[in-house]
């Protein structure tokens, strides 16, 4: 069941939203050549606990598997998603790495993601993550009121297409709010016109996922690996549908100067 959020619940995920904009910004940062993975999960709690906020990823289940153990997901190369925060995965110059965070403050979740590139990476690196950002504003710019979640879909598809890239199977985005994931499902993959239809108040994570490679993962426990071994590049942001078009709630406003 699809929840219209009210202005309340909107200002509550924004505020979640907020604090992890705040940590992706942080961890922009941190990341050097020589710093691990754990090094950036320990900046991400430390942030979060400062925000009287609880990481929403830590201590999460699905099916079978363990408790998922970090605040955040590192996934650097060709670790699709989910990956581990561990002290022995140092960051090397060339590395690219995909940050994923969640926040539950109030009541309310936010989420979203950022690829980073580690020192000078490769131009296919940098066209990769580019291609994926972009197909993230792609999408995002058709989540309006009226249309439909494969209108989403399709323009985040044809993105990869028209750059030679692939979408990462079995990996979608999703509804948040009240739960880390709810009704609807939004695919990286669709059709126009198809799946359920927008409304203002809907609250989404819009997050295409993109391999230079081929489409196909490979999961070993919580973490998907591209089947051969390709890069690949995570974007998202938590969005409001409105009125008067899509709003991006995981997005802090800098001043400059």
């Amino acid at each position: 069941m699809i929840h219209i959020k009210s202005q309340r619940e909107i200002k509550l995920i924004r505020e979640s939203a907020l604090i992890v904009a705040e940590v992706l910004d942080a961890i922009e940062y941190a990341i050097r050549p020589g710093v691990s993975s754990y090094e950036l999960n320990q900046l991400a709690e430390r942030i979060i606990k400062k925000a009287k906020a609880k990481a929403a990823f830590k201590g999460y289940r699905i099916s079978d598997l363990p408790p998922y153990p970090y605040a955040i997901c590192a996934s650097i190369n060709n670790i699709v998603v989910h990956g581990y925060s561990t002290k022995n995965r140092i960051l090397k110059d060339g590395d690219i790495i995909g940050i994923d965070v969640g926040v539950y403050k109030n009541g309310y979740y936010g989420d979203a993601a950022r690829t980073y590139a580690v020192g000078k990476v490769s131009k296919q690196a940098l066209r990769l993550m580019e291609v994926t950002k972009s197909a993230l504003y792609n999408g995002i710019a058709k989540a309006i009121v009226g249309n439909r979640v494969g209108d989403i879909s399709y323009a985040i598809m044809e993105t990869a297409h028209k750059n030679n890239m692939s979408v990462a199977d079995n990996l979608t985005g999703h509804g948040v709010g009240k739960k880390l994931h709810e009704d609807p499902m939004i695919p990286n993959i669709g059709e126009m016109g198809k799946g359920p239809r927008l409304k203002a108040g809907m609250t989404l994570a819009i997050e295409p996922m993109f391999n230079i490679g081929g489409p196909e993962t490979i999961e070993h426990g919580w973490e998907f690996y591209t089947k051969d071994k390709s890069l690949s590049a995570h974007y998202e942001h938590t969005i409001v549908i409105t009125n008067d078009g899509p709003q991006i709630l995981s997005e802090r406003v800098h001043n400059y100067g």
